[in-house]
């Protein structure tokens, strides 16, 4: 959910009102994925990284996810969606952890959409601490199957398709193990600007896509079938 701080930026407003206003987009797009039997959906909201933003736009940002979890949390679980969070929760206040625990714990479950927050969360991080917590489980030897059991996002399928507003061309740190193939899709539009109908447009986009999962697509196919040693 790129694009916040330049969306204020451009209207001469505060970084943080940038970020207020992009939660209104996440309404929308929670709305729009429970209307539509989307199964899953996760949302890049605090990467490890972002610490390094100044102290003042990282204390709004911390105090706005709680106050999400306290407003949102009961309607969530009215509309039989599912929260989950992923990343690491011990640098966040001892209210927050508890919050987070509580609207997990409310909503478990919940058998519609299965909302995913990731906050303080890196891909790479997950990684190490995936191969940490099969160490201390005993595991001698890793293999994809036994890492995969570990991760952040184990209770999820392999995202199908990844949408990054703002304009920015990487995945920057996120899920990085989990969208080895997924579709990716970049749009310029600015996250808080971010409506139904740009949903709209990146799933057509996701829907012409052919997903081959490394095997040889339809023609190549029906061209080797095709074809006759001399």
């Amino acid at each position: 959910m790129d694009g916040n701080g330049r969306w204020a930026k451009e209207r001469y407003l505060p970084r943080v009102l940038g970020h207020r206003s992009g939660l209104k987009a996440v309404r929308k797009s929670v709305e729009f994925c429970h209307q539509n039997n989307i199964q899953f959906l996760t949302l890049f909201a605090f990467s490890s990284e972002n610490w390094r933003r100044p102290i003042e736009e990282v204390s709004f940002l911390l105090a706005l996810f709680q106050k999400s979890l306290e407003e949102e949390v009961a309607k969530l679980d009215k509309n039989n969606v599912r929260f989950k969070m992923i990343g690491d929760r011990s640098k966040f206040s001892t209210k927050l952890q508890d919050l987070i625990q509580e609207a997990e714990r409310l909503t478990q479950d919940n058998t519609g959409l299965t909302l995913t927050v990731a906050a303080n969360y890196g891909g790479r991080w997950d990684i190490v601490n995936a191969a940490k917590q099969a160490a201390l489980s005993g595991h001698v030897e890793l293999s994809e199957d036994v890492l995969s059991q570990y991760l952040q996002l184990q209770f999820a399928p392999e995202p199908d398709l990844l949408i990054r507003t703002g304009g920015e061309v990487r995945i920057s740190n996120f899920v990085i193990w989990d969208l080895v193939y997924t579709e990716l899709y970049f749009t310029d539009v600015l996250w808080p600007d971010f409506e139904i109908k740009h949903f709209y447009e990146a799933l057509s986009h996701y829907s012409g896509r052919d997903r081959r999962f490394g095997r040889a697509g339809v023609d190549q196919e029906v061209l080797s079938e095709n074809t006759v040693d001399p």
